[in-house]
Parts: C-alpha cells; sequence; structure tokens
C-alpha cells in the first residue's frame, strides 16, 4: 500500500511539471476559472494512472497511460469549452474505480453496475448544470465522419478544429496490442463501455447531454489499453514475436498515406498548403519512430534477448517525445493568439 502511495505521488508530480510545462507560457493571461484547465489534466492524466493499476504491474505503462488519457487531444481540446467540461472528463476515472477495485469475493457482481456511475454523473452534471444556467459545451457537439481524420493525424484535426477521436501517433502500435491481450484475457466488458461511449458519441443529444461528452468512456479505455499493450511489448517473448511484427507493419500504414498526404499539399499552388504539408511530414515521423521502435523489440523477441530494462527505455522514449510534441501543438494552438 505505501509503496503504491509512493509511485501515485511520484506520477503526480511527474504530470504537475508536465503541466506546467505546457501552460506556463498562457498562465498570466488566464483568469481564475482558466487555471481549471492546468488541474483538468493533472487530475484526469492521475485518475487514469490510478485506475490503470488494477490491469498493469509497471509504473512506466501505467504512467504513460494516464498521460495519453490527461493530456491527450480530446481532454486538452475540451478547453475550447468551459473549463468545467474538462473538469468532468477529468472525474471519469475516479468514479470507475469503484467497479475495478471494491467488489471481491461474493459481492463481484456488483461490479458492473457500479461501471454504469461516469455514465450517471455525465447525465446528472449536465442536469444540474442546466438548472444553474450553465452551459459548458453545446449539446450540438457531437461526432461526425469528418471527426474520424482524428485516427490517422489527430494534429491536423486540432488545426481544423474539429472534435478530437484519435491519440498520439507511437501508442498506435501499443493500443492494437493491448486489444489483442483484451480479447484473449476476455475481457469483453471493457468492450462494452467501448463500444458505447462511442455509439453514444455519434448519438443525438438526450437529457440535455453533450453527445461529445460521452467519448471521454471510450478514449480512457483506450488510454488503459495503451498501457497494456506496452507492458505486453516490453515481455513479449519468442513465441509472441509474430504479433509485435505486426504492430510495427501496422505502423507503417498511416506513415505511407500521411508522407503521400504531405507530398499533395505540398504542391497546391503559392504555397498555402505548406503548414498542413510540414504537420503530415511530422505525423509520418512520428509513425516512423514507433514502428522503429516495435521493430528493434521484435528482433529482441526473435533472437530470445529479454533485456526488460532496454524495451522500457525504448518504448518510453519514443512514446514520450510523441506525447511531448503532440501535447505542447495543441496547447498552442488553442491558446496561441
Amino acid at each position: 500500500m505505501k509503496k503504491g502511495l509512493i509511485k501515485a505521488v511520484a506520477a503526480s508530480v511527474i504530470y504537475a511539471g508536465f503541466a506546467f510545462h505546457l501552460y506556463r507560457p498562457y498562465l498570466k493571461h488566464f483568469g481564475p476559472s482558466e487555471y481549471l484547465f492546468v488541474a483538468n489534466s493533472i487530475i484526469a492524466a492521475l485518475g487514469c494512472f490510478v485506475l490503470s493499476r488494477r490491469w498493469i504491474s509497471g509504473f512506466w505503462e501505467s504512467l504513460f497511460a494516464g498521460a495519453l488519457y490527461g493530456f491527450g487531444p480530446f481532454l486538452l481540446c475540451l478547453a475550447q469549452y468551459h473549463p468545467t467540461a474538462g473538469s468532468l472528463a477529468a472525474a471519469v476515472p475516479w468514479l470507475f474505480l469503484p467497479a475495478a477495485f471494491w467488489p471481491k469475493g461474493r459481492w463481484r457482481w456488483l461490479s458492473r453496475p457500479l461501471c454504469l456511475l461516469p455514465f450517471l454523473a455525465i447525465v446528472l452534471f449536465f442536469q444540474v448544470s442546466a438548472q444553474c444556467r450553465l452551459f459548458a459545451i453545446s449539446t450540438q457537439a457531437k461526432l461526425r465522419l469528418a471527426d474520424l481524420a482524428g485516427l490517422l493525424a489527430p494534429l491536423v484535426t486540432v488545426k481544423q478544429s474539429l472534435n478530437l477521436v484519435g491519440f498520439y501517433h507511437v501508442g498506435a502500435a501499443a493500443l492494437l496490442t493491448g486489444f489483442v491481450m483484451l480479447f484473449k484475457a476476455r475481457r469483453f466488458g471493457i468492450v462494452v463501455l467501448l463500444a458505447a461511449g462511442t455509439v453514444l458519441a455519434f448519438w443525438d443529444s438526450f437529457l440535455q447531454v453533450s453527445p461529445v461528452m460521452w467519448l471521454a468512456v471510450p478514449v480512457l479505455c483506450c488510454s488503459v489499453l495503451v498501457g497494456v499493450g506496452m507492458q505486453g511489448l516490453v515481455s513479449a517473448g519468442s513465441a509472441d514475436r509474430g504479433w509485435v511484427l505486426a504492430a510495427a507493419v501496422v505502423m507503417m500504414v498511416p506513415a505511407t498515406v500521411t508522407l503521400l498526404l504531405a507530398a499533395k499539399y505540398f504542391e497546391v499552388f503559392a504555397g498555402l498548403g505548406k503548414g498542413y504539408a510540414r504537420l503530415f511530414v511530422g505525423t509520418a515521423f512520428m509513425y516512423i519512430l514507433g514502428a522503429v521502435a516495435v521493430g528493434i523489440i521484435y528482433f529482441m523477441a526473435r533472437v530470445k534477448l529479454r533485456l526488460r530494462w532496454l524495451r522500457l527505455i525504448i518504448l518510453c522514449s519514443a512514446t514520450a517525445v510523441d506525447i511531448f510534441w503532440g501535447a505542447t501543438f495543441v496547447v498552442d494552438q488553442i491558446f496561441y493568439s
């Protein structure tokens, strides 16, 4: 228990330091309520970190799972709305904790109804805020097919001010691995939550709830799965090398597509597309970086070279560069004037 508390404190310090770095250029222009943007990222990341400890034993894997949620495109882009919208998203992982940790033994069946707590909290938030005449986020804001471009190039969709459904780039390989591990372990409850949140995000508003807010649930599930996938890649043996190779190959598909898109935008008349072209090049570089990191792990698994610490350094370094670049770009895009 004491060891777990020390890890949580260490994670919170790292998250707080990163949040300060991201928002530091804009803090002097913030009003009192806007400081919630900083707190939201820290609280959301720490909540995901604590929740992920239910399935992830490694500190660094949980740390990056939390960072992907708290500093990911979805939560950061909620800063376009009222600060309390981000606060609600930050509360979601904490509301899942009772379902993840509390039911044991003959009370294990309670985990299913307890999973409804975040959904009920979202409905309650919008009901109460409507009574208080606080409209944190438009009830017309829902996902559309155009928003799915965020799955390929999230930073380009930020530049276009679309709703964010994607993650950063390097985590795609770990997310794929996490899904494979999820289905092999037959943990279909997480799939149900992910599917429910996604469907509701595309649905029209009901009970005065903004559809886009439901996206917090699948984004949280995928963030945890990235951490699970990172742990799987770090621990992969020779028998798992086929899945590791598949993850590396999959990463090259979006890298190729974004490079082709970059070439197309470079050809736009009078250089008007250079901004997007450079962004696509950066996106492709991140996918290639992830593919190289996973490819190295594949060759290590093939020759039966464990060196877990080296795998962790390779994977975490690539993921850290990706999050640092991506989160900085998102915050600058939102707050720079």
